[in-house]
């Protein structure tokens, strides 16, 4: 008789993380490379100034608060907050298939 091995215990694989998952959300639905690289920028900038909790237990006034940050404390133009602001929803709207703060709607 042959002797048995042991494996290791293989833990289960993990799921892709937030920035991955927004990546590939983009590349699905052929957005360009720049936008690709601008849109996981917003949010990861939106993630950091929430202290790095995760969007999903964020809501609007959150986002509303980041965007405010944005104008008044860096002084970003009107069109910049507009791109920072798309790249949240499309985080929330598409990545997600819900609203701001993982509620469903519109």
């Amino acid at each position: 008789m042959g002797y048995l091995r042991r494996m290791p215990a293989q833990s289960p694989p993990r799921p892709p993380r937030l920035l991955d998952q927004v990546r590939t959300a983009l590349r699905v639905r052929h957005y360009s490379p720049r936008t690709e690289r601008a849109y996981v920028r917003w949010i990861h900038r939106f993630v950091l100034h929430c202290h790095k909790k995760h969007p999903l237990q964020l809501g609007e006034a959150e986002v509303s608060g980041y965007l405010n940050w944005l104008a008044e404390h860096q002084q970003v133009s009107a069109s910049t907050q507009t791109r920072a602001l798309s790249a949240i929803l499309f985080l929330y709207k598409v990545g997600w298939g819900g609203g701001v703060g993982g509620r469903g709607g519109g």
